[in-house]
C-alpha cells in the first residue's frame, strides 16, 4: 500500500508540475477541469443514487468548464462579476455556516435531500474551479503553488502532531481519528508557511495578501484559512460515513479519490480568491 501511495503522488506531482511548468496555461485549466470533473463525480456518488446522475453531471461539469475557462484567459468581465460577486460569496457562506453546522451536529438537516446535496456540489466545486484558475491567471504559477502548499502544510502537520501528542477528539462521531492537538498543529504549521513564504517567496500567496491587508490579517487569514481546511475534510468525512464508504472513490490508488485529496481545498480556494480579489 505504501509502494502504491508513493507511485501515485509521485505521477501525480509529475503531472503538476509538468503544467505549472507549461509555457500556456491550458495544461493548468485542463487539468484544474479535469480534477473537477472528478471530484464533482465522487461528490455525487456520496450524495445520490443512480450512475446516470454521476456520470452525466460530471461530463457536463467538464463541458461547461470549457467555454468558461476560454473566457476567463481571456479576461471576460462579465464572467469575472458572476463569479466573484456572487458564486465565491456563495461557496464561502457555505462553509461559513453550513458546513460546521452539520459536522457539530454530525448530521445533515433532515432537509437536505439528495437534489438539494447534488446542487451544493455544484456550486462548491465550481467556485473553486473559478478561484483556483483565477489565482494561476491573474497572479501566476508561485501563487497558486503556494495556496496549494498551505493546505498541505496543514494537512501533514495535524497528521503528525495528531499521532504524536493526540489525545482530545475533535469530531469523534464525525472523524474519530482527528485530535484537537492535531489542528492545532495543522493551524500553526499553516500560519507559519503564509508568513514564511511572505517574507522569502516573491509572488507567493502569502506575498500578495501581505500587500493587502499587512501582518496582522496575514496571521489572521492564515489561522482562518487552515481552520476551513479542517471544516472541509470532516465535512466530506461526513459525507462518507453517511454513504458507508471509506473513500470517495478509487481513481487514485493507494489514496482513495481525487475528493479525498482535495477535500481540505474546497472551502480554502474560494476564501483566498476573495481575500486577493477585495485587495486588487
Amino acid at each position: 500500500m505504501l509502494r502504491q501511495r508513493i507511485l501515485t503522488a509521485i505521477v501525480l506531482l509529475s503531472i503538476v508540475a509538468a503544467a505549472v511548468a507549461a509555457p500556456t496555461p491550458w495544461p493548468m485549466l485542463a487539468l484544474l477541469g479535469l480534477m473537477t470533473g472528478c471530484a464533482l463525480w465522487e461528490w455525487l456518488r456520496l450524495v445520490t443514487p443512480g450512475a446516470a446522475v454521476h456520470w452525466g453531471g460530471a461530463v457536463l461539469a467538464v463541458l461547461a468548464l470549457v467555454p468558461l475557462s476560454r473566457l476567463l484567459a481571456d479576461g471576460q468581465p462579465g464572467l469575472e462579476a458572476a463569479f466573484g460577486s456572487v458564486l465565491l460569496p456563495l461557496a464561502v457562506l457555505f462553509w461559513l455556516a453550513f458546513a460546521p453546522a452539520a459536522v457539530v451536529r454530525a448530521r445533515l438537516p433532515d432537509a437536505c435531500r439528495p437534489g438539494v446535496l447534488a446542487l451544493a456540489g455544484f456550486l462548491v466545486l465550481a467556485a473553486t474551479w473559478y478561484a483556483l484558475a483565477w489565482v494561476f491567471l491573474r497572479h501566476g504559477a508561485a501563487a497558486l503553488v503556494s495556496l496549494w502548499a498551505l493546505i498541505w502544510a496543514a494537512d501533514i502537520a495535524a497528521y503528525f502532531t495528531g499521532r504524536g501528542l493526540g489525545r482530545r477528539k475533535l469530531a469523534p462521531r464525525v472523524s474519530p481519528g482527528k485530535t484537537i492537538e492535531g489542528a492545532a498543529g495543522g493551524i500553526l504549521a499553516a500560519t507559519v508557511w503564509l508568513v514564511a513564504t511572505a517574507l522569502w517567496w516573491q509572488g507567493s500567496f502569502g506575498a500578495l495578501l501581505l500587500a493587502h491587508v499587512g501582518w496582522a490579517g496575514l496571521v489572521v487569514a492564515g489561522v482562518a484559512l487552515a481552520a476551513w481546511s479542517i471544516v472541509g475534510d470532516l465535512f466530506e468525512s461526513l459525507l462518507k460515513r453517511r454513504a458507508g464508504v471509506k473513500d470517495s472513490s478509487q481513481l487514485l490508488p493507494g489514496h482513495g479519490g481525487v475528493y479525498d485529496r482535495i477535500d481540505a481545498v474546497l472551502p480554502v480556494a474560494p476564501a483566498a480568491a476573495l481575500l486577493l480579489m477585495a485587495g486588487s
